[in-house]
């Protein structure tokens, strides 16, 4: 019966009915109120201190990430050497600098060549673990290949950074399905840096003998540009860009002449020069035969018949014995003429033989040949213009000998031709002023020191404005309290003054008293109306304070008795 009639509800003490009004209560104290302006006075300048430190400190930027442990230690050794600030994020494991210091940073530690966080590519395959499968095996072992062509490449000097990426496919024992392996480099090349053709070709080399079975034109080379540096299939340039290739050489042979000759006489700075050559790209080739006219017998073929011998000359003698024989003495035998087609003899020609009936010959003749060819290779200059632009002094001009003089010497070292309708032009100008070029520089704004001085600029006005608005209003009323709590007396006393009826003069009248001599009792024997008695009672009340409240104390017991 108890418990049904008890509150549902139990009672909440009084103190923690209402915190609002306890918080109130707390700062409604005599000792939080004065502690009050001096705490506010810290936490503001605590702020600005903050808002100080989070704007003087300049933005970081991420230097390298995920580096490990002897790299991180090595990098952050090598900027403290060279007094760049370096800090270590825990959240990313990434080192950064100041965002103005990463450039040099950068710098300063690719020289030292660091870090050397890239293992190397053989490196790979001591972190294989046990029992892989063969494909993981076989991908290790391309990506180790992979990253030890990219570090040879590297060696270049041109080169600064290189991927090298191998498409391998798998071998198969049929011959139409095999295909070939191919490769792709890309190049990270220096600023105004480039790889001439050999350089290219021995890249494209160097790839194609560390793959087997690979042939050089599967390799292509692209640089951080986008550019093709390697031409498709390996066939070299084309016709146009070949014209354009050699027209380039050429132009810039005469210009390095032409600089090279005109530097020691008018000084560096002082001229431009441009050349324009047209090459002859055209390849000309001959072959010409010519025949001689007197031919010469090469073979011959034939047969002749001719009469008997005469009778009465048989033959005779011992045989053999014509062997021992000394030959007959040499006779003048008349020459036979020559018999044409018919039998008849021709004009000029031997003596017919007259034992001689008829003769059949089958006669070759060779003829002589000679064969000629003749070709000419492209790089011909046909045409050439060379323009030189002089520099005129500060003061007076060129004179028109000098001007002819040096377009003779031009003239001499591109190998003037009037044959080919060579131009050689030279003259003298003004040139831009410096304060023309200036201007084209960066604004003012773009600068690398504005950014700083506006974070510093910005900290400096918070850390003013939270001084002049906030510390020193509460500076000048801690000031104004302490005053008036040593000296109740006197803001008492001004009060009664002015409720006197005194007026205007109340302020004035404090004053004066705050600053009167000490008045005694004989000043307030000898007062001499009753208003300066008033006056001197009120001095002496002022000085006096435990006297005069014996005074009254005296005299509310006179009264009293």
């Amino acid at each position: 019966m108890a418990n049904a009639l008890a509150p549902s509800n139990p009672v909440i003490p009084e103190r923690f009915a209402n915190p609002l009004r306890q918080i109130q209560g707390a700062f409604a104290q005599p000792a939080v109120r004065r502690a009050g302006p001096m705490a506010l006075m810290v936490s503001l300048i605590g702020a600005s201190a903050l808002a100080w430190s989070a704007l003087s400190t300049p933005p970081q930027k991420m230097l390298y990430s995920g580096l490990p442990d002897a790299d991180k230690a090595a990098v952050t050794q090598a900027l403290s050497a060279a007094s760049i600030d370096s800090n270590i994020d825990e959240a990313t494991d990434a080192v950064t600098v100041n965002e103005e210091d990463y450039s040099r940073a950068r710098l300063l530690l690719a020289g030292q060549g660091l870090p050397k966080a890239a293992p190397g590519g053989y490196a790979i395959l001591d972190q294989l673990p046990m029992g892989v499968s063969r494909a993981v095996e076989g991908e290790r072992l391309r990506q180790a290949r992979e990253t030890e062509l990219a570090r040879s490449i590297q060696e270049i000097d041109v080169v600064t950074e290189a991927r090298v990426h191998l498409a391998m496919p798998e071998s198969s024992v049929f011959v139409r399905d095999n295909a070939q392996p191919s490769a792709s480099v890309v190049v990270k090349l220096q600023g105004g840096r480039a790889l001439s053709e050999a350089q290219v070709q021995s890249i494209i080399n160097l790839v194609a003998s560390s793959v087997p079975g690979m042939k050089p034109e599967a390799v292509t080379i692209v640089d951080q540009m986008g550019g093709l540096l390697s031409k498709p299939g390996g066939a070299g340039q084309s016709g146009t860009e070949q014209r354009i290739a050699l027209q380039r050489q050429v132009e810039e042979k005469y210009r390095t002449q032409l600089i090279q000759l005109l530097t020691p006489l008018v000084g560096a700075g002082n001229f431009t020069a441009e050349v324009q050559a047209d090459v002859n790209m055209d390849e000309t080739q001959a072959t010409r035969e010519s025949y001689d006219k007197e031919g010469a017998l090469r073979a011959e073929t034939g047969q002749w018949t001719g009469t008997q011998a005469q009778e009465g000359q048989a033959p005779g003698g011992i045989p053999g014995a014509l062997s021992n024989t000394p030959p007959p003495a040499a006779s003048l035998q008349q020459p036979q003429a020559a018999t044409g087609a018919n039998g008849q003899p021709v004009a000029g020609g031997p003596a017919p033989n007259p034992s001689k009936q008829s003769d059949q010959f089958a006669r070759s003749y060779d003829l002589g040949r000679e064969v000629s060819v003749t070709r000419a290779a492209p790089g011909g200059v046909k045409r050439l213009s060379v323009a030189v632009l002089l520099r005129e002094p500060d003061k007076g001009k060129r004179p028109a000998m000098e001007i002819h003089q040096i377009t003779q010497l031009v003239r001499s070292a591109v190998g003037y031709d009037q044959a080919r309708n060579d131009q050689v032009t030279v003259i003298s100008r003004k040139f831009a002023g410096e304060a023309d070029a200036a201007s084209d520089g960066p604004a003012w704004y773009d600068n690398s020191w504005l950014p700083v001085i506006a974070r510093n600029v910005t900290a400096i006005v918070i850390a003013l404005l939270v001084l002049l608005l906030g510390v020193r209003p509460l500076a000048k009323a801690l000031m104004k309290k302490k005053e008036e709590a040593e000296t109740p007396g006197r803001t008492a006393l001004g009060l009664s003054a002015d409720s006197s009826g005194e007026g205007d003069e109340g302020s004035a009248a404090l004053g004066t008293i705050a600053v009167a001599p000490p008045v005694t009792l004989d000043e307030i024997e000898a007062s001499r109306n009753y208003d300066e008695r008033i006056g001197k009672v009120r001095g002496f009340t002022r000085d006096n304070p435990a006297r005069a409240a014996l005074a009254v104390r005296d005299m509310m017991k006179a009264t009293a008795q």
